[in-house]
């Protein structure tokens, strides 16, 4: 019996149990995060391309996805999808509005917060 690594014609290599419905400007945004921080922190590379590092980063945070079923499935380790989450969770905070400006904002516009 010989084993084989080529996927069956058409095959997506992204395996998911589900539809992740997603907007293209939320993985566009997220992949730019990530490009923009490998580009900063000088990385040569990584094993899969941004966009897809990002709908993994999706998939485990939306739909709180075992880490090993989507390392598995995407021939990573579980710890790397670990270290993607934590990165891109790390990324997106960084851009966050301090509680503090947001709620002036909100105060400014007429709002109000109690």
């Amino acid at each position: 019996m010989t084993n084989t690594r080529k996927r069956a014609e058409d095959t997506c290599p992204l395996a998911y149990q589900c539809r992740l419905p997603l907007s293209t400007h939320t993985v566009n945004h997220l992949a730019e995060l990530l490009r923009r921080h490998l580009k900063a922190i000088r990385s040569r590379w990584r094993i899969l391309p941004p966009g897809k590092i990002a709908v993994i980063v999706l998939t485990v945070l939306r739909h709180d996805q075992r880490l090993a079923d989507m390392a598995g499935g995407n021939d990573v380790s579980e710890s790397t999808v670990r270290r993607w989450r934590d990165e891109l969770i790390g990324l997106l905070s960084a851009q966050a509005p301090r509680l503090d400006r947001a709620l002036r904002k909100v105060t400014k516009q007429g709002g109000r917060w109690s």
